[in-house]
């Protein structure tokens, strides 16, 4: 979100620069062009008026530069305006109003001179003496003489009007445009955070919304009600939560019956199967009586009817796990004793790997009995004949202890290792052996409930290592002595 954030405000300020920009450059070639076209336009009156009017009745044939100042034309043309001139009278001697354009018909430009000698009235922006100025230049009338001849051609008149006022008006212009745009930058800057913050709150509630609906809270909505597309983005994502919320309602309440018709099956299973377990053991205790084929039946059945009795007993339990009736009665436990006690009733072939000093946690014996005999039983029903190690060992940072139960059977895909504590779940048919898929599920049902987890992982070399880790809440071995102590009594 910060990155689009980012991303928004530097677009909108970008946006301002551009514009900023386009209309300062418009507004300056703009200006730049009128005071120009003002002053061209008023220097081109200027100097037809001072050649079509001033020249022809005081120059004379044979004027030239050292006496053109004499024609008193220099003074009038000042009277009309702030102007200074450089006369050509094609003898290589120019005259030069004033000192300063000394030398400068040399710096003319080449296409004003050409333009002049032509008879146009042309015109060129220079900087002459170290000033801005515009030069207009214009062929006067041809003197002619008394007696009625003339010369070749009349002198080349430059007249040069200063533009340095030009020059300062737009660098002050520049300076203007430059503050006007600095201080609208610094506005876009100020209010672009505020503006992309404004278009991405519909976006952020979304986040905000859809973070709480993960976490289980389904009444979290989008504000809504624009008319924009955003405000119709906040509707169909208000009504994709309306529908989220409606199917996980009905999930729940499925779920919810399913369990109940579990637990109530597996209730109403009981009283029936208790006596089919006696007649059982009835027939099992008169089978060897019985002819070789029907004692082969009694023996299924009763081993059919045992299945069953767990298969009951293990759906009861569930249930129990459903209904939250379980609860763990915590107390100082030694789970060197402990794993040891269960090993040995389960299966004594396994080997254990336990500290040489006790180890002390808070659990409840029964469910630690539960987790690690499920384990165990899975190991004997899927690795049949394979070694099995048990092992006891506390975590590095001493705030758990971890009881791994370990074969060397075929072991399970890795698409099926994280299902293998699913109810009911089967991973292959290596794995199926007629157990009921619950053993595992509830191992983890007794871990959650002792504050602990159980993980499986593949083993390198083939087999599953399950690993139960519990928490710890007394000193392992090498801690707290007096604990170690009370352990040992």
């Amino acid at each position: 979100m910060g990155g689009i954030r980012r991303r928004l405000a530097a677009a909108l300020v970008a946006l301002v620069a551009v514009t900023v920009l386009g209309l300062g450059v418009g507004t300056y070639l703009f200006v730049e062009a009128r005071l120009r076209d003002s002053l061209l336009a008023d220097a081109a009156r200027q100097a037809q008026f001072n050649l079509s009017v001033l020249v022809p009745g005081v120059l004379t044939p044979g004027t030239d530069a050292a006496t053109f100042e004499a024609t008193g034309l220099p003074a009038a043309f000042r009277l009309r305006g702030d102007v200074e001139e450089i006369v050509d009278f094609g003898s290589g001697r120019p005259f030069y109003s004033t000192g300063a354009l000394d030398g400068a018909i040399t710096a003319l430009p080449t296409s004003l001179r050409s333009a002049v000698a032509a008879g146009q009235l042309a015109f060129a922006w220079q900087s002459l003496g170290g000033q801005a100025a515009l030069i207009v230049g214009g062929r006067a009338p041809v003197p002619v003489a008394a007696d009625g001849s003339s010369d070749a051609a009349g002198p080349a008149f430059y007249f040069v009007f200063p533009a340095s006022s030009i020059d300062e008006a737009l660098a002050q212009l520049r300076l203007g445009l430059f503050a006007a745009a600095a201080v609208a930058l610094l506005l876009a800057l100020a209010t672009a955070r505020l503006f992309a913050n404004g278009i991405l709150q519909p976006v952020r509630s979304g986040s905000q919304a859809a973070a709480r609906i993960a976490a289980g809270d389904l009444s979290a909505r989008v504000p809504g009600g624009g008319r924009d597309e955003l405000g119709a983005w906040a509707a169909e994502f208000n009504r994709m939560a309306d529908s989220l919320a409606a199917t996980i309602s009905r999930l729940e309440a499925s779920e919810s019956q399913n369990r109940r018709f579990v637990a109530e099956v597996a209730h109403e299973l009981r009283t029936p199967l208790t006596a089919l377990v006696a007649e059982a053991s009835l027939i099992e205790a008169g089978a060897a009586q019985l002819p070789p084929d029907a004692r082969r039946a009694a023996e299924l059945l009763v081993g059919d009817v045992r299945r069953l009795r767990t298969l009951v007993e293990e759906l009861m339990e569930l249930s129990r796990f459903d209904a939250r009736a379980q609860s763990a009665e915590l107390g100082p436990v030694d789970v060197f004793a402990a794993v040891r006690s269960i090993a040995g009733a389960r299966l004594p072939a396994a080997t254990l790997d336990l500290p040489a000093d006790p180890v002390v946690i808070d659990a409840d014996l029964r469910r630690l009995d539960r987790i690690i005999g499920n384990l165990l039983d899975n190991a004997r029903t899927h690795a049949p004949g394979a070694p099995v190690e048990v092992t006891v060992a506390g975590t590095d940072d001493g705030r758990s202890v971890e009881i791994s139960v370990a074969d060397r059977g075929p072991g399970v895909s890795a698409e099926a290792l994280p299902h293998l504590f699913d109810r009911f779940y089967k991973a292959d048919p290596s794995r199926r052996s007629g157990s009921s898929g619950l053993g595992l599920a509830i191992a983890a049902e007794h871990a959650a409930l002792l504050g602990g987890s159980i993980g499986a992982a593949d083993r390198v070399g083939g087999g599953l290592v399950f690993t139960v880790r519990l928490p710890v809440t007394r000193s392992l071995p090498g801690g707290d002595g007096s604990v170690m102590a009370e352990a040992e009594a």
